[in-house]
């Protein structure tokens, strides 16, 4: 093993994932690890595609959204790919911008019924 190759197991160290998320994403092929035997290393190339992958999660992209991305990272981008990357973004960033206002609104009705209950607990003193 060369030094630049890391193992499965320190690769769900790395990133913190579970065997079976790492063997998982590899089932869907956004990974292609090297592998000797049974074995799997992971390169430079994995790792970076693992940053990519988990950053897209938190960012609240789908798997299939996440494969888009990694071929747009792959090819070092058309105008094209630039175009369908600024839609995909964009489409989360609206998800996104609506999960907020529908938490501040939560946040707000709770607040307003947390107030409710003190009014009337004070009301019974």
């Amino acid at each position: 093993m060369t030094e630049d190759r890391i193992s499965f197991k320190e690769m769900c160290a790395r990133f913190d994932v579970t065997p079976r998320t790492l063997r998982y994403y590899e089932y869907i092929e956004l990974l292609k690890p090297f592998k000797e035997g049974r074995a799997r290393f992971y390169g430079p190339r994995e790792v970076a595609r693992m940053t990519l992958i988990l950053r897209g999660r938190r960012f609240g992209f789908s798997l299939e959204d996440i494969r888009k991305w990694l071929l747009i990272y792959d090819k070092k981008g058309s105008r094209e790919q630039y175009q369908v990357w600024i839609e995909m973004a964009q489409r989360q960033l609206d998800v996104l911008d609506q999960q907020i206002a529908d938490m501040q609104a939560a946040r707000a009705d709770l607040a307003q019924l947390r107030q409710t209950g003190e009014d009337e607990l004070a009301r019974m003193e």
